[in-house]
This record gives C-alpha cells, structure tokens and sequence, in this order.
C-alpha cells in the first residue's frame, strides 16, 4: 500500500491550527490562573488542621484527584444547566473543570512546598521575636516557593495535555481544528502529526526547564 505524507494539507491549514493554539494556550493560562486562587485556599484549609475550611478543602482534594478530568468536564457541562438553570458555554465548562482539577493538585504541590521548609527555621525566626507575617514572607515562602517549582512545572504539561479533552464538548481549540479540518480532508495522519508536534513544542520546553531547575535545586541542597 502506498502512502503519500502530503506536507501541503497541513501548510493550507495552519491557520485553523494556529487558532486552535491560541486558544488551547488561552484555555490553559484561564485554568492556571483560577486554579492558583484554588489551590490556595485549599492549601490554607488542609494547613489548619481542622475547622469548616479544612474539612472542606480535604474533600474537594480527595474528590477531584479521583475522578477523571473528562467526567468533571462532561458532568459540568451536561448536568450544571440542571442546577444552575443556565447553560455554561463549552469553553467555560471546559475552563471550570481544569481550574477545578489543576487547583486540586496545586493544594497539594503548595502544601508540600511548606511542609518541606526546615520547621528549625520557623522556629527560630519566631523565637527572635519576627513577626508571623514577616516570618512567611522572608523564611518559609521563599524556600518554599523554589521546592514547588518543578512540581508547578509538571503540572502545567499536564493541563496542557488535559486540555484536549475540551474538544469533546466542543471547544475549538487544537484538537477540535484538527478534527474538523481532517474530517474535510481525509487527512487524518497529516493533521494529526501536526498536532503532536504542536503538543510537544508546547510541552518540552517545560519540561527541559524542570528538569533544569531540579539539578540547580540539587546542588544548591548538598
């Protein structure tokens, strides 16, 4: 059987592709974004150790960490009109359920992050007298935030490759433009390996950039 790769069908159709880019980047820069606040909020709840807030936060990590980001978006999108008798556009259902999914795994990354600050350093500062406020912003934070970048970093490739789940609600970001232009087409093997290449331009700098960090965080800690 003779197959031919036809590079012009993925030239003539760069735009749509483009467009599907941007809003795949767009998609994932809005989840990052609201997941942050999220996770935030999670991570104070789960610190406390008790009370409402971290009830609360201890079961929107568990239930979003267990159930499979596809099911989140389908059930927001499908059943949220049931409850908030409204329709949620495919993008916003999309861009709740990742935000939802990425704040329930920053909870944790910034959980962790403080956690591993030496409690010796803590305990010092306080015992000097510095004020708590102080004592986050100059001792824990800091070191804290360097100990959660590469996690921070996983984490963003893996909204990027969880945001292609969006096309099955109809978001037309990359997957979506492709699935459409192919269907046009027929060139399905063409498009497709343009997506994967568009995919991976946008994930392995990152991944370089993590791995990076982690050997400049190792030498730094010997």
């Amino acid at each position: 059987m003779h197959f031919h790769f036809d590079t012009t069908v993925i030239v003539r159709h760069l735009p749509e592709l483009f467009a599907g880019v941007k809003l795949t980047v767009l998609l994932v820069l809005v989840s990052l974004g609201i997941g942050i606040v999220l996770g935030m909020i999670a991570c104070i709840g789960k610190l406390l150790g008790r009370g409402l807030l971290c009830w609360i936060a201890s079961a929107y990590v568990t239930v979003m960490r267990g159930i499979p980001e596809m099911v989140v978006m389908f059930w927001i999108y499908y059943c949220g009109p049931l409850i908030l008798d409204t329709r949620l556009s495919s993008f916003a259902a999309a861009a709740t359920s990742m935000s939802l999914y990425a704040g329930a795994f920053l909870a944790e990354i910034f959980r962790a992050g403080i956690l591993a600050v030496p409690r010796g350093q803590t305990e010092a500062a306080r015992a000097l007298g510095v004020p708590e406020v102080f004592t986050w912003v100059e001792v824990i934070l800091p070191q804290a935030l360097r100990m959660m970048i590469p996690a921070f970093i996983g984490l963003v490739t893996l909204i990027v490759k969880v945001s292609g789940l969006a096309s099955a609600i109809g978001v037309a970001e990359l997957v979506y433009q492709a699935n459409i232009v192919s269907g046009q087409s027929y060139r399905y093997f063409e498009l497709f390996t343009a997506v994967g290449i568009f995919y991976f331009a946008l994930i392995f700098p990152l991944s370089l950039l993590a791995q990076r960090y982690e050997r400049v965080l190792a030498r730094r800690t010997r």
